[in-house]
């Protein structure tokens, strides 16, 4: 049951610790965001305070951490980048405009009560996209701190474009991103203490004192927060058109990240899930960022985790770190402008280390399931970019469903001796086929795609009993599959029960669900009678042919 909304309590004790050490993340990982997705810096610190905000109020997870997230920065840079033939200022308004529409999106699939289709992208979908997802953005990382500028923007010219370039490569600007990376790591150690905040602190200290300068690093530069303002992006018809296009793929990397992680930590504590609440409230706070010209956000599993670890007990954790991190933007603002940038590209690297794990990818080789899927959307995302290699992983997920779907199995059934059991005789050896019935199961459930093929083939081994004289009377079918039928498989059954009396065989439904047996009640097949399918079991309906 999901849980109700209450009216948000003032943090406690554990709530300011963890509130103050996430607030040493997320501000400097918002505007290292803002980088990936090619906005200015303070569209990640707007959208940080409208999803810490917006989630405390409206939220249901007390540990989830809303706002910007490497994977939707990176995909609202390849959505605005696919936007030709304008203007960066009008590429901009379209990326703004694109988190409006997702949020609208989210909000319309929340109240359409949509959250069941969470897992519309499968794992292994988001496993293989994951991971090129996170190479790719370290590789865009590299720049920052080599001082080049790559000619092209896919993945594997791009990665030649900067080692290719290794003869002007800054070798400061690379040791400080090692150095910072190694830092991170060994204070991450200690959950409490605000590593990315520390580095970053040394890092002004270093551009203060004039180092940076000598060492020819830039630094972030104007964050102009006063330039953020309630409006809305002005567009014609056929822009917003576009920017519709183009935010499905938006709404749907924030929707499976988020549901991901505020599903994995309610289950590790015994809390309840309202995934159509917080569609909504993703919904309102990804509208709420625009309305300001902030970024996409949602509910990240790094900063999550990291507020639960932080020992967070409560949403107020949230409400805590947005009070500090508006604390530090209104008394440091000119120090965080002189954050060097292979600072921002160690924090970014960093924060998608946990996803550059190839292992996450074994299970599906060890079970040989959905292996294919998984290489898919990993070789996708690096040959075709990081919004068009989603869809093509979404893709193909989607047709080797319908592959899957459309195969016309169906099992045999025979009776095991002295039980009420009947299986498939050619995984059970003594399992016995009863004279004169022919027991078929389709092992997936009848729809459009395999409805035909399936009572072709059943037609088949039926005229193949008939030609051999075995003796066939009956023919029953088990429906356990299938918990609906479609107006096709409605039209082949019909079809199928006409040539079954046309044969002169007795036809039977077994294992039929409440809801196909209330349809066939409306369909009213001419040669199928009521009772032909109220047999509950197989066995039940063998028996009522014996008894016939």
């Amino acid at each position: 049951m999901s849980p109700k909304w209450v009216m948000p309590k003032g943090p406690k004790a554990a709530d300011w610790v963890a509130g103050l050490s996430i607030a040493g993340l997320l501000l400097p990982e918002a505007v290292a965001y803002a980088g990936i997705a090619g906005a200015p810096p303070q569209a990640g610190v707007m959208a940080l305070f409208a999803g810490l905000l917006v989630y405390f109020v409206l939220g249901s997870s007390r540990f989830a951490i809303v706002s910007s997230t490497s994977s939707s920065a990176a995909v609202l840079l390849a959505a605005t980048t696919s936007v030709l033939h304008v203007t960066d200022e009008h590429r901009h308004l379209m990326g703004v405009a694109m988190v409006l529409v997702a949020g609208v999106m989210l909000a319309l699939a929340g109240i359409a009560r949509l959250g069941a289709v969470s897992q519309f992208i499968a794992k292994p979908v988001l496993r293989g996209f994951a991971l090129g997802l996170a190479l790719t953005i370290v590789v865009k990382q590299l720049p920052l701190a080599l001082g080049v500028h790559p000619a092209h923007s896919d993945f594997l010219r791009y990665l030649w474009d900067v080692l290719r370039q290794w003869p002007q490569w800054n070798w400061y600007g690379l040791t400080m991103m090692l150095t910072a990376l190694v830092l991170l790591r060994l204070l991450g150690r200690w959950k409490a203490v605000p590593a990315a905040l520390l580095v970053i602190a040394a890092g002004i200290a270093l551009d203060a004192l004039g180092y940076c300068q000598r060492w020819g690093i830039e630094a972030v530069g104007t964050i102009a927060i006063e330039s953020a303002h309630l409006a809305l992006p002005a567009l014609d018809w056929a822009d917003w058109l576009r920017v519709g296009q183009l935010a499905v793929a938006l709404v749907l990397i924030i929707y499976a990240e988020s549901y991901s992680s505020i599903r994995t930590l309610a289950m590790r504590h015994g809390d309840t899930v309202a995934p159509n609440r917080d569609l909504v409230v993703l919904g309102a706070a990804n509208m709420l960022s625009a309305l300001f010209q902030g970024m996409p956000v949602g509910a990240g599993y790094s900063a999550s985790s990291a507020n639960e670890v932080a020992g967070a007990v409560s949403k107020a954790a949230s409400l805590v770190a947005c009070a500090v991190v508006g604390l530090l933007v209104w008394q440091l603002l000119p120090w965080m402008e002189r954050i060097p940038e292979p600072l921002l590209a160690a924090i970014v690297i960093h924060a998608v280390a946990h996803t550059l794990n190839p292992a996450a990818l074994k299970p599906y080789f060890v079970w040989r399931r959905d292996r294919l899927v998984v290489l898919v959307a990993f070789v996708a995302v690096i040959l075709l970019g990081v919004l068009d290699g989603l869809l093509a992983a979404m893709g193909a997920s989607v047709l080797m469903l319908l592959k899957r779907l459309a195969d016309a199995r169906v099992s045999w059934l025979g009776q095991i001796p002295q039980s009420h059991d009947y299986v498939d005789t050619a995984r059970h050896a003594e399992a016995q086929s009863v004279p004169g019935v022919l027991i078929a199961r389709p092992e997936e459930p009848l729809f459009f795609g395999n409805a035909d093929a399936v009572f072709v083939r059943l037609l088949a081994q039926v005229d193949d009993q008939i030609r051999l004289k075995t003796g066939l009377k009956a023919v029953v079918l088990s429906l356990e599959e299938s918990p609906d039928l479609d107006s096709t498989a409605i039209e082949a059954l019909t079809e199928f029960a006409t040539q079954i009396a046309q044969r002169g065989l007795v036809l039977k439904l077994a294992r039929v669900k409440d809801s196909v047996r209330e349809l066939l009640g409306r369909v009213k097949i001419p040669t199928l009678a009521a009772s032909s399918y109220v047999a509950w079991s197989v066995d039940d309906a063998v028996t009522a042919l014996a008894s016939d």
